[in-house]
């Protein structure tokens, strides 16, 4: 094996330990609702926040991301990003409201940088690999989420962790990650732009197919994270023990790796991608009208599949940012306006939720709103999956 083949096993290594703790302490809230609600006495709305405020980070700081690149480097960018993550993970844990809040908007920014950094990477580094490695590391991502999700609730309860050092848990999985990434600093240098700031931004502001990638984006991360932080919920108000709500919410995200492995290995190897995202819509449809019902019927399957759905559909928005761009700078920036107009959309999701079912105390409108969600995102994914170059 050459020097350079074990440098790049190396850094897949690195890349999938980083995409493993880019959403557990986001997934892991879902299960713990209740106890948080319990020992803190927060509305749904404001619970609601703890999955928003991250995904407003990933908005805020998404385009931002360049400018921080041209400082540190790629390479120290990330090995930033991961600090933040850490130093937000164990903020939470503090007795008090606001070290929650506080914690959750600076891992979200630990994140958002994560988020970013990735397309480009592999852009660079696997050029002719670029859909194996996205489904690699875009379903890193869903193995973090699905652990997040099954574990939290037997770290709370069953090793009697409470709610907090359960969250507080995932810095020990974030400092193995930062330990991995380290030897890559070897490579950091930083990063010369041909062009500024402003300008890419204006250049992809004029794009019709990179506002429909970021647009695309978005609408997946409305979905996900939505469903991340109210599927528990919805089925513990059925009759589900926070246990099963909080394994279902595994499934789905269990689901989601498969998704998130496969469809991304798939759509990579045709000229467009729109026959992929139209079977995707169309499950997802499926699966939201199943778990409207007002019972637990089937809900197994639903979850199921619109997990698959979801993490197909961001394993598609990944590749979109690095098919869609000729280089790794654009696809870097690509990815910072995708994250940052789409994470800004996103952010809403889980918020509005909450706020539909707290006006209406019925789960039936809050769904109603991820069907019309699905359906946007259609019209979205019909351009992104165009053979074009932005």
């Amino acid at each position: 094996m050459s020097p350079e083949q074990s440098r790049k096993i190396l850094l897949i290594i690195a890349i999938a330990a980083i995409s493993i703790n880019l959403r557990p302490s986001i997934t892991a809230v879902g299960p713990l609702i209740s106890e948080i609600r319990g020992d803190t006495g927060l509305s749904n709305t404001l619970l609601g926040m703890l999955t928003t405020l991250p995904v407003l980070a990933f908005g805020i700081f998404s385009v931002l991301t360049p400018l921080i690149t041209r400082r540190f480097g790629t390479e120290g960018t990330m090995a930033l990003a991961l600090v933040l993550l850490m130093g937000g993970i164990l903020l939470r844990v503090a007795p008090a409201a606001v070290p929650l809040f506080l914690g959750t908007a600076l891992l979200g920014i630990g994140i958002a940088l994560g988020n970013v950094l990735l397309p480009g990477i592999v852009k660079k580094s696997f050029p002719r690999r670029y859909g194996l490695v996205t489904g690699i590391y875009s379903s890193m991502l869903g193995v973090g989420a699905t652990i997040g999700a099954a574990v939290s609730v037997p770290l709370s309860e069953g090793a009697g962790l409470g709610w907090r050092w359960a969250l507080g848990a995932w810095a020990a999985v974030a400092f193995i990650a930062f330990i991995i990434w380290l030897p890559q600093m070897k490579q950091n240098l930083p990063v010369t732009a041909r062009r500024g700031l402003r300008e890419s931004l204006r250049q992809l502001g004029t794009s019709k197919l990179a506002w429909n990638v970021a647009l695309f984006v978005g609408l997946q991360s409305f979905s996900f994270y939505t469903i991340v932080a109210w599927l528990p919920e919805i089925l513990i108000d059925r009759g589900a023990s926070s246990a099963y709500a909080g394994y279902m919410l595994a499934v789905t995200q269990g689901a989601g790796v498969l998704g998130t492995l496969i469809i991304p290995t798939w759509a990579a190897r045709r000229q467009r991608q729109r026959f992929p995202i139209m079977i995707l819509v169309v499950l997802e449809v499926v699966s939201i009208i199943g778990l409207m019902m007002p019972s637990l019927f089937l809900v197994e399957l639903w979850s199921a599949i619109i997990g698959f759905c979801l993490g197909g559909s961001f394993g598609l928005a990944l590749l979109f940012i690095v098919i869609r761009s000729r280089s790794a700078e654009t696809a870097n920036e690509l990815s910072g306006m995708s994250q940052s107009i789409g994470y800004s959309l996103a952010a809403t999701g889980p918020f509005l939720f909450g706020a539909i079912f707290d006006l209406t105390l019925n789960w039936l409108y809050p769904m109603i709103l991820l069907l019309l969600i699905a359906f946007i995102k259609l019209a979205t994914g019909w351009v992104a999956g165009r053979d074009e170059y932005v």
